[in-house]
């Protein structure tokens, strides 16, 4: 009999990214992205949008850009404990065990790698924090929405994923790509076929299109033009406007996502056209420029930093 999920997942909490620009990209997304600072340390930036999780982005200034760890809700410390055992019975060893982190915003949790050396937390009991921006007004970013991540080997990537995680594929991009939920949002991981394993994009929930098209605006008063987008995408039927970053990691501006109702939800698999990659028409095909920055570089996994 095979091994249950670890967890019930209930959100993606935040993202680490590890950046050869650290400071100019902190100032990016501070002063133009629209995240507000938490904390800042010697090589290390904390952010949070304007709902409420305590952060949604901490960057750590590294040599090369990379995945510094993917983090998720789980509901409370006893799940954690739970899954620590539940990922022994997976043969999935621990790189931090069950306990009290010692991390800016706190909690209780524990890390892991996935097969390709992504570092994954499972946390619960995170610092609470006032939403920024109750009533929502302002063109920020509300919560992380989805990762995107490149891979040498999507099966293997969704088998873990699935089975481990108990993520669910709500859809697939013929078979490059592949996207995961793990609540109603219509996918909060998704894995695109590569050379190797990479960062793909990070992408930022605005509170509606209306929201999503000042943000953009915004970033253009900066000096700072989309590499693609607005659109509309087919899967997931989200806005998207993607940007570099100082360091040139792809961000993206999306709202309207895609609500799964889980016994209604049938998976189809998406043809890759211009017409279904951006249903409004506005964006055309991405440009060698965009796949260029969201290729990214070849990745080595927590091992080559972790406690280094």
């Amino acid at each position: 009999m095979s091994a249950e999920p670890i967890a019930r997942l209930r959100a993606l909490r935040a993202v680490t990214l590890r950046s050869t620009q650290c400071a100019d990209s902190g100032e990016f997304y501070r002063e133009v992205w629209g995240l507000q600072q938490v904390e800042a340390d010697r090589g290390a930036v904390w952010l949070r949008g304007s709902g409420d999780e305590h952060h949604v982005l901490q960057l750590e200034q590294a040599d090369q850009n990379a995945l510094g760890k993917i983090a998720f809700a789980v509901a409370t410390a006893r799940e954690v404990d739970a899954a620590a055992a539940r990922l022994a019975a997976h043969g999935v060893p621990l790189v931090t065990e069950p306990g009290k982190l010692d991390q800016v915003g706190g909690g209780y949790g524990l890390r892991f790698a996935d097969p390709e050396g992504r570092l994954v937390e499972l946390s619960a009991e995170v610092d609470a924090v006032v939403p920024g921006d109750p009533y929502g007004r302002a063109a920020v970013p509300r919560k992380l929405a989805h990762v995107v991540l490149n891979t040498a080997d999507i099966d293997a990537a969704c088998e873990f994923y699935t089975r481990v995680l108990g993520m669910r594929i709500s859809d697939w991009s013929e078979h490059q790509m592949a996207f995961l939920r793990c609540n109603a949002d219509h996918h909060v991981i998704a894995f695109n076929q590569a050379e190797f394993a990479s960062v793909n994009h990070i992408a930022y929930e605005m509170n509606s299109i209306d929201h999503f098209m000042r943000g953009i605006g915004r970033l253009k008063h900066n000096g700072v033009t989309p590499l693609w987008g607005p659109g509309r995408h087919g899967p997931g039927s989200n806005t998207f406007g993607y940007f570099a970053d100082p360091a040139g990691l792809v961000c993206e501006y999306t709202s309207e996502v895609a609500q799964v109702e889980e016994d209604a939800w049938l998976c189809r698999v998406w043809r890759r056209t211009p017409e279904l990659s951006d249903l409004w028409g506005t964006a055309g095909p991405p440009s060698k420029d965009v796949r260029a920055h969201m290729r990214g570089v070849p990745d080595p996994g927590y091992s080559a930093w972790w406690q280094s």
